[in-house]
């Protein structure tokens, strides 16, 4: 029993680990795509890679992590909360519905992530709205005062869930297909070529695990796919979330209201999908790195 109770734990860190690395490889990218997103109006006649040499000189370095605090104390539990939950689901949905295959982990998947973002979604808000600060403007002074201004400002506690509503409908899609192609891919690989794509596990030579760089590969290939479908409601919700702070607040109240916004005033490509390419450029090592450094933990902490 006493190792089933620390393997909650074990798993937690896993989790948290692996989703710190992977945020904090992207943390610039993650910057330049939320103030493209919102079309932040000292950058928003740039590109991606205008962007991203534009922000260290206006802002110096540093500036391209701004935001990266709050990200790091919302990934920890979100990453932990969504690697655990999936595991758990994942036997739930198993015992209980007699469901298995591929099924129940995109089922899995899913449930985690509505999970892990509901419970990290306050320090999401307060993260987006530091990170579209530009230096000399600031609003905010930092973490606790973004707190405090939006519970004061905003309608008390349900200004923090602004944008919620599309976040979870494009979670779904996003954390099932995530988890669903890469574990599709991880056992079509293991049983089609064991010996050229995997290795024996380092704490249980029992069990096979895929190469690392294949383990790269798949990971990010899951996020790519994953990106894709659900790319529009990560726009929605990052313009609800700075409501406020952007002038035609009162417009995008719903996510309805927010998904016709954009597409009249900037249409698909570059409304709905303004910054996609910096989205795959950021989101596939970003994946790749999270299942990679969880694989990995796993072994550290025996899990397998």
């Amino acid at each position: 029993a006493a190792r089933r109770d620390f393997y909650w734990l074990r798993s937690f860190i896993a989790g948290g680990v692996a989703g710190c690395c992977a945020k904090t490889t992207t943390a610039p990218l993650d910057r330049v795509k939320i103030l493209l997103q919102a079309h932040n109006h000292h950058y928003k006649h740039l590109g991606v890679f205008s962007t991203l040499c534009a922000v260290p000189k206006k802002e110096g370095y540093l500036g391209l992590y701004k935001g990266n605090g709050a990200m790091m104390i919302r990934i920890f539990p979100y990453g932990a909360i969504q690697f655990m939950a999936f595991d758990q689901y994942k036997k739930v949905i198993k015992k209980q519905l007699g469901i298995s295959g591929h099924v129940h982990r995109l089922m899995a998947g899913s449930m985690a992530g509505i999970t892990a973002v509901i419970c990290t979604y306050p320090l999401d808000m307060v993260r987006v709205r530091l990170a579209f600060q530009v230096k000399g403007e600031h609003k905010y002074m930092g973490i606790i005062h973004a707190f405090k201004m939006i519970y004061t400002k905003e309608g008390g506690f349900s200004g923090f869930y602004r944008g919620l509503m599309p976040t979870v409908v494009g979670m779904a899609p996003y954390a099932g297909f995530s988890f669903f192609t890469f574990g599709t891919l991880k056992s079509i690989g293991l049983a089609q070529a064991p010996n050229l794509l995997g290795r024996p596990s380092l704490d249980n030579p029992e069990v096979l695990v895929l190469k690392t760089h294949v383990n790269l590969l798949c990971g990010g290939i899951a996020g790519a796919i994953a990106q894709t479908i659900s790319y529009p409601l990560d726009v929605t919700r990052r313009r609800m979330q700075l409501g406020a702070v952007l002038p035609d607040s009162e417009k995008c109240l719903t996510m309805v209201q927010t998904l016709k916004y954009v597409y009249q005033h900037h249409g698909v490509r570059r409304g709905l999908y303004r910054g996609l390419s910096l989205n795959y450029i950021r989101c596939i090592p970003s994946q790749a790195v999270a299942f990679t450094t969880y694989e990995l933990m796993k072994q550290f902490l025996h899990l397998n």
